[in-house]
């Protein structure tokens, strides 16, 4: 049986040549079996004993079935986020230390790949953040996020106030560090460190974290995803404030802007091996005891 995916995409970690190795054991492997490869600018320039003419990473959902991205998690959100408007698959090779979305390692590649490729696999879909930053009732900034969205105090040592509406109904006034609105896949990220509850990729879910909350009665929120938030500020002064989508800095974020945050139109594929488990890579990822003896 033909592979369902012909023509795969190779996206590596940017800027680092330690992952040589694994990307030319990738290209090769995926040479052998016959498929089209295309791969991002930057790590064409690692791959030896081909000529190989690099696209931009946003062009490599479009002309693929299937991007391969090879990393961590980093990586892996840069490669989910040029693929936001299509509909391409994504799989992630682990060169990272944690690594949530990224469940093959180098040692695994061909026995992995072997099945995946053959059809073998678990395709889940995950959600995306869009969020737009308005400005006397314009948007200027617009940005997507995979795993969330944070509104932070910025080169100020003092607080700042954040009012939170939830499809226009207000939620609350919080003094604090700043607040981190994150999806499910997220949850398992800066969320987590912040002291928000883990979500299961599964459910239709957002949470809401407030970073070192001046009311310690201020606590971590859920709410259904298909709701509008909206943020602003309470202060009456200039406030310094930045707002990040995955770490992308969104900056120069002032008083009277207004930050809307929903879903975005479309969601990402990923695939897994046939086998994956979430709890596994929970326990795995975050040392948490197995069975009792």
């Amino acid at each position: 049986m033909p592979s369902p995916f012909q023509r795969i995409g190779i996206i590596g970690k940017c800027g680092d040549p330690g992952i040589a190795v694994t990307l030319n054991e990738l290209f090769r492997y995926l040479k052998t079996r016959g498929h089209d490869i295309v791969v991002d600018s930057q790590s064409a320039e690692l791959i030896t004993g081909a000529d190989i003419n690099g696209v931009h990473i946003e062009r490599l959902p479009e002309l693929c079935d299937l991007i391969i991205a090879v990393g961590g998690d980093g990586t892996f959100l840069a490669a989910a986020r040029a693929a936001a408007d299509f509909e391409t698959p994504l799989l992630g090779v682990n060169l990272g230390r944690l690594g949530f979305l990224v469940d093959i390692s180098p040692e695994q590649l061909s026995t992995r790949l072997d099945k995946i490729l053959a059809g073998e696999f678990k395709s889940e879909q995950r959600q995306l953040l869009s969020t737009h930053i308005i400005r006397d009732h314009e948007i200027i900034h617009q940005q997507t996020a995979v795993n969330e969205v944070v509104v932070h105090r910025w080169v100020t040592p003092s607080m700042i106030e954040i009012v939170t509406s939830i499809d226009g109904v207000y939620l609350n006034t919080q003094r604090s560090d700043g607040l981190i609105v994150a999806t499910p896949t997220g949850s398992t990220a800066y969320s987590l460190s912040a002291g928000g509850p883990i979500l299961h990729p599964a459910l239709n879910a957002l949470v809401l974290v407030p970073l070192n909350p001046h009311t310690l009665s201020n606590r971590p929120i859920v709410i259904d995803d298909n709701v509008v938030i909206e943020i602003r500020f309470s202060q009456t002064k200039q406030i310094n404030a930045l707002v990040t989508c995955d770490h992308m800095e969104i900056p120069d974020v002032r008083i009277n802007d207004k930050i809307v945050i929903k879903k975005a139109a479309k969601p990402i594929k990923i695939l897994h091996p046939a086998d994956h488990d979430f709890f596994h890579t929970l326990r795995s990822k975050l040392n948490w005891s197995g069975y009792p003896a």
